[in-house]
């Protein structure tokens, strides 16, 4: 009697990032995806015959090897060759989501590793920093660029000016929707401005970065 999965419960998906993979990682992969599979009671039907499967990969391990010597031809066949043997692995990775009827245990005998079900709850940002701050186009402009923070939704760039005293001014806010070159202008030649940035995340904003000072040319 097959046991009906539980609407509650997520199937169980193969992970499937083959692309990502250099050659030789690939090459290790493919394999290890075969003897896992070759006689393996679990899974008696794969949709790609074991024996085809051996055979495109050791076209593809040759391949590689011919393709060490820059020659288009051998790059061009071990692309493809690539590509073939990929398509046969997913089609495998498909095949064993379905046959182990959600059984981790199961599944794991098949030579492919589960994508995690696991949400991975929001992190607070890392600190905001400036990729660069450089002068305008224009006299008076200064022109600033936000290091991309992965996770945030917008940035907050701000400018005052910095007194001889070491003492600033009062802020000037910009909000920028990505980490996108902001211009300011009207700014005083010859004068000390800081600028200063902060992220906004899903749990709020990260602190301000620390000062980064630039004279207004």
């Amino acid at each position: 009697m097959t046991t009906k999965v539980s609407d509650k419960h997520k199937k169980i998906k193969a992970s499937l990032g083959f692309g990502k993979l250099l050659d030789p990682d690939l090459l290790k992969r493919l394999y290890a995806i075969r003897d896992a599979l070759t006689d393996n009671k679990a899974f008696p039907t794969p949709t790609v015959d074991m024996a085809s499967f051996k055979t495109a990969i050791d076209t593809f391990s040759a391949l590689m090897t011919d393709a060490l010597d820059g020659g288009k031809k051998a790059i061009s066949a071990a692309r493809k060759q690539r590509e073939l043997v990929i398509k046969m692995a997913t089609q495998l990775g498909h095949y064993v989501e379905a046959a182990c009827n959600n059984d981790l245990a199961i599944f794991n005998t098949g030579g492919f590793t589960a994508n995690s079900n696991t949400r991975t709850p929001p992190q607070p940002l890392k600190g905001a920093s400036f990729k660069w701050v450089d002068r305008g186009h224009n006299t008076g402009e200064v022109r600033v660029r936000v290091t991309t923070i992965p996770g945030a939704v917008a940035y907050d760039v701000r400018y005052a000016v910095l007194n001889k005293d070491g003492t600033v001014g009062t802020w000037t806010s910009l909000t920028l929707p990505g980490p996108k070159t902001a211009t300011f202008s009207n700014l005083t030649p010859g004068t000390t401005y800081s600028f200063q940035v902060r992220a906004l995340g899903k749990l709020g904003y990260s602190d301000w970065s620390d000062s980064t000072n630039f004279i207004c040319a």
